[in-house]
């Protein structure tokens, strides 16, 4: 389904973000018999319905909105809409159609476009994608879960987009090249429940991609394609006939293309990232051997995403780390991993959604190295309390991000890191991952004083 099949049809859009902002403004040239637009969760976060939007679909709230919705013959879901909300229950035994904004766009685009999904790593690989590739001479806009909605991008030759669980579940169409970096339980409250989030997160490969680009440390990810898909287009990176890194360098098969060393990112995982970027590259078109000086020179201006593993130097010698991204226990593991050389204060602890922080213990309890953790709310009690027999770690509970700086300050020794890898979502209390950011680096100043 493209925006054009929706002329002369009765249309609902379901949430009033960015999403369904650029919803309204995409559809409304379409001409729809009707458009609405239906916000059920108004809370502190809000935006206004400006004049503007309410001209191009009136607002529908409370109960009205599922009678709204009801009445669409179709439905465009924002991506923070779950799989298991009452009302989308309702409308699929309904008969509704319900799609997305990505996959109405997807529809008109895949063949231009590459697709970046998995649970951790999604960001940084589809950045280096879009990077390189204007490197080789492909221009193109990068979008998506990062940065713009897809329906707002401006025309260009190629896109590259991250798309997240909720924005690879209604599509029907697969980008030319997709890669998926790794897949762990998350999100299972919107998805209802882990076989659920692989479906939807694995709906990105479904429909004749031409590559399927993924690491061969993935396990979990080539186990779940196996198990799911048959003859899909394996590109698979990090092997020894592969992009991989060998004595500090990258190398295609045996020949070297550049250094480690023009990779600014710490961590093996950002060595991964790199190289199934380049596998994607290379799926796209590019010869990656004959562009390898660019690209090796592209990769010195690339600078990694801002709140991933960012440094903040500080005059009393300690290093603070913004790693606001991090939102579930693998991420904080290769945040940790990139500083197991430096005494390290880990400060851990977001949203409660029940995750299993078992993977984090297990690997702070094979550590060889004494580490600090303090555990901030709401999730922060109840992993200090999984931490505590562990007898490398030391763990602390605080009251907030702000108490967590300032106890990290004193506790940890000169020289020192003091790592925000929450391995938890920023929402309720703060508005996203760059509010609470803008906390951290504030109270960092604060506590200085």
């Amino acid at each position: 389904m493209q925006l054009a099949d929706l002329r002369d049809r009765r249309v609902a859009v379901w949430g009033t973000g960015r999403e369904g902002v650029a919803a309204v403004r995409a559809i409304a040239p379409a001409g729809p018999a009707s458009l609405v637009a239906v916000d059920d969760r108004q809370n502190f976060l809000t935006k206004d319905w400006s004049p503007e939007l309410a001209a191009l679909a009136p607002l529908h709230t409370g109960p009205a909105g599922f009678d709204a919705l009801r009445a669409a013959d179709v439905v465009v879901r924002s991506p923070g809409v779950a799989q298991t909300h009452p009302w989308m229950v309702q409308l699929r035994a309904a008969g509704i159609r319900i799609t997305g904004g990505t996959a109405l766009w997807m529809a008109a685009h895949r063949d231009r476009t590459v697709g970046v999904t998995g649970s951790k790593g999604k960001s940084t690989t589809s950045s280096l994608v879009s990077h390189l590739l204007t490197a080789a001479g492909f221009a193109n806009e990068l979008g998506g879960n990062i940065g713009i909605p897809v329906l707002d991008l401006p025309p260009a030759p190629t896109y590259v987009l991250e798309l997240s669980a909720y924005q690879c579940a209604d599509l029907d169409d697969s980008p030319r090249v997709t890669a998926v970096t790794s897949l762990f339980p998350e999100h299972l409250d919107w998805t209802g429940g882990e076989d659920e989030y692989y479906r939807v997160k694995l709906n990105l490969v479904a429909n004749d991609p031409a590559a399927v680009v993924v690491h061969a440390a993935s396990t979990a990810v080539l186990a779940e394609l196996s198990r799911r898909f048959t003859g899909l287009p394996l590109h698979v990176v990090g092997g020894e006939d592969s992009f991989h890194v060998h004595d500090g360098v990258f190398r295609l098969g045996a020949a070297p293309l550049f250094p480690r060393t023009a990779l600014r990112l710490l961590g093996r995982h950002n060595e991964a990232n790199l190289c199934i970027a380049l596998g994607v590259l290379q799926a796209y078109g590019v010869d990656v051997r004959t562009s390898a000086g660019a690209l090796e020179a592209a990769l010195g201006t690339f600078a990694g995403l801002p709140h991933r593993l960012e440094r903040i130097e500080d005059p009393s010698g300690l290093t603070f780390v913004d790693d606001s991204l991090s939102t579930i226990p693998q991420a904080a593991i290769h945040a940790i991993e990139a500083f197991h050389d430096r005494p390290l204060t880990v400060l851990l602890g977001g949203e409660d959604r029940g995750v299993d922080y078992t993977p984090l213990r297990e690997h702070l309890a094979a550590a060889a190295s004494p580490t600090t953790v303090i555990g901030m709310p709401d999730s922060g009690a109840r992993l200090v309390a999984l931490l505590e027999d562990l007898p490398l770690v030391t763990a602390y509970v605080s009251d907030s991000l702000v108490d967590a700086v300032a106890l990290a300050r004193k506790v940890t020794p000169a020289g020192g890191v003091v790592l925000m890898s929450p391995a938890a979502p920023s929402y309720g209390r703060f508005d996203n991952y760059a509010h609470r950011s803008k906390v951290f680096r504030q109270a960092i100043t604060d506590s200085a004083l």
